[in-house]
């Protein structure tokens, strides 16, 4: 059922329509994650909005330099996306962060809003790229020193952070550090008043123990809407006040695992991730950083050198989503429905069969009478392929595949 009234401005999981994170084909990047010159016509038509840059433990490792802002700049309006970019934490030092944002915004003048400071503190022991006891008091002093030295040379810039690995529904299951104090708790209590919009990252499938299942997913995507809740609610009671939501890494499954009915190159993930976005838009997230645009050596690249894996095409379908939500809601089992108008008036509707099997689903739009539709489909016989304009069925039945 779709009321035709409208609630608001769409957030930005379907204004900024997915944001894809990527590796600079120079500058210390592995050819593994190159994006090859064939497929570039692909990356520039498919809708990405918004490009983080370096991320993953990389960002901990080394100092940017400034040519890498440079690449990374020319990528951004090759692709028509605003850029993110992320400074060193661990080993990084305020001078060398303010350097940064002065030579971006100051002396280039590329007016670059968002910056975030480093990537998953609290994995910095686990991971040993900290050989002592990395914990939330270094991450509050150490954050603070960068962030005020970046604010200091661009008063302008909006600050991420603090990119903690795998958010969670409750306290008990959020992040601690090694002496059980829950990370984004006290981060927000220490530097609250420097953060303007709120970062996590979350891959929900991680299980070494047991693979992921088609069951496991679907599943899964009822749990998003929960997990921000829980954010915004623990912002809320912190800092008396809301902040934007980002979640700047997101897949289902962290490890290498491929070629599996439900790893991150599978068919299904497309489905999964395709309803975890409408989920997440309902849930008023700010922005999505998909893991990864391309990567050679486990399932989570969008692309796997010229190979196109089926959660790319998401993107696509959403491009041609609305900007502003309408309300809609489904009453069968396993069929999520999403609405949204277009500046030039058009419903757009992104229904999603979660199912293993075909389903029929009754379609009534109130206040509207249907007669025909422009229809894009991702199945397993359709790349998010545009069937054109099909008139509505008399009956108000649609069949939706496997």
């Amino acid at each position: 059922m779709i009321e035709d009234s409208r609630i608001g401005t769409q957030s930005r999981v379907a204004r900024r329509r997915q944001a894809g994170r990527w590796r600079l084909r120079r500058a210390r990047a592995r050819p593994s994650h190159a994006i090859p010159a064939g497929r570039m016509p692909l990356v520039e038509s498919a809708g990405f909005t918004a490009l983080r840059f370096p991320g993953g433990a990389w960002t901990d490792t080394v100092d940017m330099q400034t040519f890498q802002i440079d690449t990374l700049i020319a990528f951004s309006k090759q692709v028509g996306a605003i850029p993110t970019i992320s400074v060193r934490l661990l080993g990084g030092s305020p001078e060398t962060a303010a350097n940064l944002v002065r030579y971006t915004n100051k002396e280039k003048k590329y007016g670059v809003v968002y910056w975030s400071i480093g990537n998953e503190p609290n994995l910095f022991t686990q991971l040993k790229q900290a050989d002592y006891d990395y914990t939330i008091d270094h991450l509050n002093r150490e954050w603070r020193a960068i962030a005020t030295a970046m604010k200091k040379a661009d008063s302008s810039i909006k600050l991420i952070g603090p990119e903690l690995s795998q958010w969670n529904l409750d306290l008990a299951s959020t992040p601690k550090d090694s002496s059980g104090r829950d990370w984004m708790t006290e981060f927000l209590k220490a530097n609250g008043d420097l953060l303007d919009v709120v970062s996590v990252h979350r891959y929900p499938m991680h299980s070494p123990s047991h693979p992921v299942t088609v069951e496991t997913l679907r599943a899964n995507t009822r749990q998003w809407i929960a997990e921000v809740e829980y954010l915004r609610s623990l912002t809320r009671e912190i800092l008396g006040r809301e902040l934007p939501i980002a979640i700047t890494e997101l897949n289902s499954d962290p490890s290498a695992v491929m070629l599996q009915a439900a790893s991150p190159d599978s068919f299904y993930n497309a489905i999964w991730y395709a309803d975890v976005l409408g989920q997440l838009m309902n849930a008023d997230v700010f922005m999505v950083n998909q893991w990864v645009i391309s990567q050679n050596s486990t399932g989570l690249g969008l692309f796997k050198g010229s190979e196109i894996r089926p959660t790319f095409y998401v993107f696509p379908l959403y491009k041609n989503f609305g900007s502003e939500q309408v309300y809609a809601a489904s009453g069968l089992e396993n069929v999520d429905i999403f609405a949204a108008k277009r500046k030039d008036g058009a419903l757009t509707l992104m229904i999603i069969n979660l199912s293993d099997v075909e389903q029929k689903a009754p379609l009534q739009v109130a206040g509207l009478k249907l007669a025909e539709a422009e229809v894009w489909l991702l199945d397993k016989a359709h790349n998010a392929e545009n069937l054109g304009s099909q008139p509505f069925p008399v009956d108000g039945v649609l069949t939706l595949p496997a």
